[in-house]
């Protein structure tokens, strides 16, 4: 069928490629570097009571059949291994079939972690990493041209990811109407980066050119996609730039960047395209039976987003095949961040010798300016400024946390920055304090140094000490 390739996007594809198998490293990467502290056996959600509860059918993972932390290890470094092989290119020197399965084995693997995930990994862009990775697996080698319809189905995937978090602001929060949002954003979001703070004293007029220029590209250019060349390319360009102003601005895990990787199939690359055989009546027949499968999917995404209750980052399915996205529906107007401290006093005082922990990447020491971690994700700072939301974010895993860190469990500390207290010498106490953090003026970052200025809220958790002995490491 003539119609079912496109050679004019093979350097597209290579690119996509590449790229998305760049993201799939930094995923397994940061999953087989935290998931001790988080999810194993000692972990603050054990996958074992995990499994224990959920059935196999609500959330497919070859860790119902068997956990250990040994096999999540194993797993996670393999998607490392297989992620690494896909960036090199190893794809390219295999059959089509053969590269079909090595698409697909990082896929199965990140499907079996997100699926054990729970808290730690109810984020928009795990979906959205797995949605995009199922994709890949058809969109073939260097033995046949890319499919238009895979390519079609990117293309509606990056539809819905920029249309559908468009739709959520505007029927959201009224800053987005009035496009006043800017004015709080930059200080109020999850984890911010090191141009952050400049970001924020931007002048009032540019807050708000830039949230009508964020209409303008989720409402308006998404459409463009749909339309011939070069406009589709121009309106996928306007989106990767748009996508580098949020990478410039904060630290989104890999949400822009697996945004920038789905734009690039939608570029038409000057290239001399290689001549390759006709695609296999095998491939075809695949490809469409799969396409029509996404395509049936999609009903509940777009009765989503058309729906006045729109959800934003949902599945429909336990194979996150086709899901719903959106971001910042509303945006908080004051940031409050929970500091957590401990002392070695065998009866706590207000005015005892309390030290504070320090975290990687959410804000703690107002003089410590924040650093970039984008694309990596550091899961337990994110679900730090969830809890400092409100307490029924942390109501499942903050006591566990506390626990460890009275124990100076190492796999915890690994998360942090800096525990303030030796190894072989836990604290005796430990307590959360919220504070309000705002940003400095000007004036106040030149005096002082402190990007940051706080002020006592309240008592997040009173000075809570171990009930039993630590556990034996």
């Amino acid at each position: 069928m003539d119609w079912f390739t496109a050679p004019g996007y093979w350097l597209s594809r290579l690119v996509f490629q590449r790229a998305l198998a760049g993201v799939y490293l930094v995923a397994f990467l940061a999953a087989a570097l935290q998931f001790r502290a988080l999810l194993g056996e000692r972990g603050m959600l054990p996958v074992p009571r995990f499994v224990a509860r959920v059935p196999f059918r609500r959330a497919p993972s070859l860790f119902h059949w068997r956990y250990s932390d040994r096999l999540f290890a194993a797993c996670a470094w393999a998607g490392c291994a297989v992620s690494a092989a896909l960036l090199a290119g190893v794809d390219g020197y295999l059959p089509l079939g053969a590269a079909m399965v090595l698409w697909l084995v990082p896929w199965a693997l990140y499907l079996s972690i997100v699926n054990v995930g729970q808290t730690w990994y109810g984020f928009g862009w795990e979906s959205l990493l797995l949605e995009t990775g199922f994709l890949a697996v058809f969109l073939g080698n260097d033995e046949v041209a890319p499919p238009v319809v895979v390519l079609f189905l990117l293309r509606w995937l990056l539809f819905r990811v920029e249309f559908g978090a468009g739709l959520i602001k505007m029927r959201g929060d009224a800053c987005w109407r009035n496009l006043t949002c800017l004015h709080h954003h930059h200080e109020t979001q999850p984890m911010p980066g090191p141009l952050s703070w400049f970001f924020h004293h931007l002048p009032g007029p540019l807050h708000k050119a830039e949230v009508a220029a964020n209409h303008v590209t989720q409402l308006v250019v998404p459409f463009l996609l749909f339309t011939p060349q070069p406009v589709a390319t121009a309106a996928a360009a306007l989106m990767v730039l748009t996508q580098l102003w949020l990478v410039l601005s904060g630290n989104f895990a890999w949400l822009n960047w697996i945004t920038i990787v789905l734009a690039v199939p939608a570029l038409r690359l000057p290239h001399d395209a290689p001549s390759v055989p006709d695609a296999p009546l095998w491939y075809e027949v695949v490809v469409l039976a799969v396409a029509s499968l996404l395509l049936f999917l999609s009903y509940h995404p777009v009765v989503n987003m058309l729906s006045r209750r729109q959800v934003m980052n949902r599945s429909f399915d336990p194979l996150h095949l086709v899901n719903t996205y959106g971001a910042f529906g509303s945006v908080n107007r004051v940031r409050h961040e929970i500091v957590v401290e401990g002392t070695l006093d065998e009866v706590p005082r207000e005015d005892g010798d309390w030290r504070a922990y320090e975290f990687r990447g959410k804000p703690g020491d107002p003089r410590r300016w924040p650093r970039q971690f984008a694309p990596y994700h550091l899961r337990l700072d994110w679900m730090m400024w969830f809890a400092a939301l409100s307490p029924g974010y942390a109501g499942t895993w903050f006591g566990a946390l506390v626990e460890r860190l009275l124990e100076n469990d190492p796999d915890t500390l690994r998360l942090l920055r800096r525990s303030p207290f030796p190894p072989d010498r836990p604290p005796r106490h430990v307590r959360a304090r919220l504070f309000r953090y705002q940003y400095t003026t000007w004036r106040e970052l030149r005096e002082t140094g402190a990007c940051w200025e706080r002020t006592y809220v309240r008592e997040y958790l009173p000075p809570t000490r171990l009930s039993a002995p630590a556990r034996e490491p």
